[in-house]
């Protein structure tokens, strides 16, 4: 297999990590998160010169930790879809020059597929077919994994992701930014049935609700009311208890969902992606009821959740191991569907 250098900065994380196959050489992340607390969430024109900023001490560091040199890589690869289109151009733009500067092959990845395949990097034996549980900032979707670029998708979020919500609920409760790692900390001394709260459903035209697609600005909205009813009664807000019944609800409608959907198409492993995929609950709950279906769940390690180059690497090793390379004319795409990742090598 292929050995590949891959840059990501789709968002707020400056990363670049060389995989060959399924082995990390090596792995640096540079977050952003203290840069953009102050201002409650990301904001691109930030992100973008922050990227700027780190992207050469990034593939200095990379190249160190894995004690290689220009001549030992087999291809050169970047996000370039989806993502922030400034900070996405920063990333494809180093990739472009280091690969004519270097006379190598260059790949565009779909970040989704990244995330798909942060889960290769510690499992083995995974190999396609699979459901995946695609759930970040970003996207929540159930993905058909059926081969390398060839991907169905089977369920999605109708409005706000899951990581989304989180982040949403967190500044309602004014607990900052990001809020997935906070909730997930509170949740831990809170009551999970304290409020009962509503799981988001998507009814479908003809009766009846979507089985697989998910809703959480509903619940999202009943946080909020909560919160002002309780402050109107002038009654204290019970943030631990809150945290815990959004958690419990958030993973008990994508576990319901994924479980249902791997059922349905004869699927015996999900694979789990995206920095949802390190909340607690989600693991817990996803785990037990797996288990009572005779189904296989695995989840990255944690810190192949978040976004991060190594996954951006390990894509492209396999795609480049196939053939599969763009064209240095590729562009930057902030919106780019899964299944038309082929799109990205010149194949429809």
């Amino acid at each position: 297999m292929a050995t590949v250098l891959a840059i990501e900065t789709s968002c707020d994380e400056t990363a670049v990590a060389i995989v060959n196959n399924r082995e990390v050489y090596s792995s640096i992340v540079a977050s952003q998160i203290l840069v953009h607390s102050q201002y409650g969430g990301v904001v691109p024109e930030v992100a973008s010169r922050q990227h700027l900023e780190t992207i050469n001490e990034a593939i200095a560091q990379a190249l160190e930790q894995a004690k290689l040199n220009w001549q030992q890589i087999d291809g050169i690869a970047a996000t370039c879809a989806p993502g922030l289109v400034g900070a996405l151009l920063v990333g494809l733009t180093a990739a472009k020059t280091l690969a004519m500067l270097h006379n190598k092959p260059f790949l565009g990845v779909h970040h989704l597929e990244g995330h798909i395949y942060a889960t290769y990097l510690s499992e083995p034996t995974l190999d396609p077919p699979f459901l995946s549980l695609l759930v970040s900032g970003g996207h929540t979707s159930l993905i058909y994994v059926k081969d390398c670029g060839n991907y169905e998708t089977l369920g999605e979020t109708r409005d706000d992701a899951a990581g989304e919500a989180f982040d949403k609920v967190a500044r309602l409760l004014n607990l900052g930014y990001p809020g997935g790692p906070v909730i997930d900390q509170l949740a831990q001394t809170g009551n999970p049935r304290a409020f009962a709260l509503p799981e988001g459903k998507v009814s479908l035209a003809g009766g009846g609700y979507h089985p697989y697609d998910s809703s959480f600005s509903g619940l999202k909205t009943a946080v909020l009311r909560l919160v002002q009813q309780l402050e109107k009664d002038g009654k204290q807000i019970p943030v631990p208890d809150l945290a815990a019944s959004f958690q419990e609800t958030v993973a008990r409608s994508l576990t319901k969902r994924a479980i249902a959907c791997a059922v349905d198409h004869g699927l015996n492993t999900i694979a789990v992606g995206g920095g949802v995929a390190a909340n607690s609950s989600l693991r817990s709950t996803l785990q037990a009821a797996a288990t009572q279906h005779n189904l296989r769940v695995l989840f990255p390690p944690l810190k192949y959740c978040t976004d991060n180059a190594a996954m951006i690497a390990c894509a492209a090793s396999h795609h480049l191991s196939l053939g599969h390379t763009s064209l240095l004319t590729l562009g930057v795409e902030s919106r780019l569907p899964l299944t038309q990742v082929m799109k990205l090598y010149g194949r429809e």
